[in-house]
Parts: structure tokens; sequence; C-alpha cells
């Protein structure tokens, strides 16, 4: 995979696979993925509730834990926690060799604790203290209660992978976390990393639904726009968070950046090319998670070039024209972070039913 190891030797961006499986663990695919360039890898509810529901990999393990007397939301954390293990076990001489740079494992509080704040302090710390490895991440939402959240882990010391960010202003109050917290913190900065993960097409997704509903020649002119601008205007906004005499005393202590992630890669609208979401936000200090299916294009004929931080005037005058032409950006990012929120907690139900219909079956076999 030529193009994911140029991308990070030349460019700077890490690619991170966005899925896991029991079956990359025992068939040894992860390994082949990590030799061949990819440098992390995050889950989340709806990843988990399509590997467990769409194989019988797990069947064997749950057989086991059915036997006991443990819940079945305790038992759904077991299989993912078997995952996650073993991710991180494949990942953990890439981070050694990366210094701590990469290599990284996320894993994601439950879902319906995105508007509890003491919840998912307590959930995040469990997970740290549960798993203990140095290359994990946990993912806390960028809600408005999951930012105080988000801080609160900085400060003592926690890797954290933000998740589910959709505007540019609660952006700005995620990187405001993560250096504060920081600077709460009187360890080693060199071993807490954190990144600030962007959902992109989703943006464009509603962004058009919206273009099209006002249906002018000048709103449809802007279809697919939206996501890579505010990519670029997020880039820009991170480069200047990180950097001044505040950043600087901070890096005198080895702190690295919270380098922002485009998730969401995989090109919803079959009208846009099928690598559209990687090769326009290319760029140093940056992570791109991929689908399986996003990998595979990219590798085929995705374009390398540093795109991220050019033709930024542009990108400024394109979110003007959004809102010239009546598009509330910030109104898309509410209606992106309730339904991401929804989504995450509909997957986790729908498991968990499953798993409980799953579990009857078995007992009465």
């Amino acid at each position: 995979m030529e193009r994911l190891i140029r991308l990070y030797e030349e460019f700077g961006q890490s690619p991170w696979l966005d899925n896991l499986k029991r079956g990359y663990l025992t068939t040894g695919e992860l390994t082949r993925l990590r030799e061949g360039g990819i440098r992390g890898q995050t889950s989340n509810p709806t990843i988990f509730q399509k590997a467990i529901e769409g194989s019988s990999d797990y069947d064997d393990q749950f057989r086991e834990l059915v036997r006991g007397s443990s819940s079945i939301v305790d038992d759904y954390w077991a299989l993912v926690l078997r995952d996650i293990n073993g991710a991180l076990d494949v990942f953990a001489p890439l981070y050694e060799g990366a210094d701590g740079g990469d290599g990284f494992v996320s894993v994601e509080v439950a879902p319906d604790l995105a508007a509890n704040t003491q919840g998912t302090i307590e959930a995040a710390r469990h997970l740290h203290a549960t798993i203990n490895r140095p290359n994990l991440m946990v993912k806390i939402p960028a809600t408005a209660e999951g930012v105080p959240a988000i801080h609160q882990m900085i400060s003592e010391g926690r890797n954290i992978n933000v998740t589910l960010v959709f505007s540019l202003e609660r952006y700005g109050d995620v990187m405001e976390a993560y250096i504060s917290g920081l600077e709460a913190y009187s360890g080693d900065l060199s071993r807490v990393a954190s990144v600030g993960s962007f959902f992109i097409s989703r943006v464009d997704t509603e962004t058009d639904r919206r273009l099209e509903a006002i249906g002018s020649p000048e709103a449809l002119a802007l279809r697919g726009k939206a996501a890579i601008t505010q990519g670029k205007l997020a880039y820009r906004q991170f480069r200047q968070a990180h950097s001044g005499p505040r950043w600087e005393a901070l890096a005198a202590r080895g702190a690295h950046v919270q380098r922002p992630l485009w998730a969401s890669t995989s090109t919803k609208n079959p009208a846009y090319p099928d690598t559209y979401y990687v090769d326009n936000l290319i760029g140093p200090d940056t992570i791109d998670t991929l689908p399986d299916a996003t990998i595979t294009a990219f590798d085929d004929h995705g374009t390398l070039a540093q795109t991220v931080d050019k033709d930024v005037d542009e990108a400024e005058a394109t979110w003007k024209a959004l809102h010239d032409a009546g598009v509330d950006m910030a109104d898309v990012a509410h209606t992106l972070e309730e339904e991401g929120v929804a989504s995450f907690e509909k997957s986790f139900d729908e498991l968990i039913s499953a798993l409980e219909t799953k579990a009857s079956s078995l007992r009465a076999e």
C-alpha cells in the first residue's frame, strides 16, 4: 500500500483504520494493514454493532460469557475489550517506534453519556484503568457536556480522542480544553496525546440537502464544498491555537499538538469522487481515518499532494457564500451532533437487544 506509506512519509498525515472486528485479529489482517501503512485505529458503537451482529466470530466467547452471572451490557464490554486489547497489541510496536506519536487504538465511552459530564469522566477513567495501555485513546464526544470532561481527562494525563466535532466554534472549545488541560497537568506532557475528530462527509450530506431545498443557482453551485471548506478553516484554526507563547511554554515541557483527525471520509454522494474527502485534506500533523473501501480506493488512485492549507482565501469566500445563500452552518452542526449521538445510541441499544435475544437462545440450548 505505497500511497498510504507515502501519505505519512512525504506529507506528514497518519492514515488510521476506521473499523475493528475480531476477524482482523484472528486472520492477521490488522498486522498486514499496519505493515502497509495504517498507523492507528478507531472504533465506535456502530462499528461494533456491525462486527458482532455480522459474523459468528464472537459466538464462542459470548457463549462462555452467558454461562456466568454478568449483565448483557457487561458481556458487551467483554467482547469489545478483547478486540481493543488485541488491536493495542498489534499497534504497540508502532507506538513504541514512533515515540508515542502514532499506534493508538480508540474506544468510545457509552453513547448515552453524551449529555452527562460526570458520567463521562467516570467512564473514561474506568476504561483507562481497566485497559491500562499507553497507546489507548478513549473517545469522548464534543458535546457541550463533553468538553469539560475532555479538559478533566487531559488534566489527569489521559489520552483522549475527541469525537463528533462538527463546527469551528466547538473545535475552538475542544482545543482550549486540551491546552488548559495540559497546563493543569503536572506530569510528563510528552506522554499525553489527543486528537480532535472532525466528521467530514456528513457536513456535505446535510448542507447539500439544505442547498437543494433553497434551489437557487448560487446555492446549487455550493454543493459538495462545505465539508472541505470547513476542514481547511479548521486546520488554520489548529495552527493558530498551537502557536505563540502559551503553546510554546507547553511545547517546551514536551507537549504534542492535538492533531486534527478527519473522520467520516467515505464518500456518501456517488456524484463525488470516492477519494474526495481524503485527497483534499492532506497535510502535516493530521490524521485521516479510513474505512476499508476508502483505503482500497485511495491506494489505487488517490492523489498525493499537500492540500489542507491550500486556497484558504477561497475557503473563506465559500464559507461566506454558504451564509449568504441562506445556510445556517451553526444549525447544520447542531443537527449533525444530535444525529451522531442518536445514531451511536441506536446502534448500542440494538446490539444489546440482539445480544439479549441470543443469550436467551443459548441458555435454552
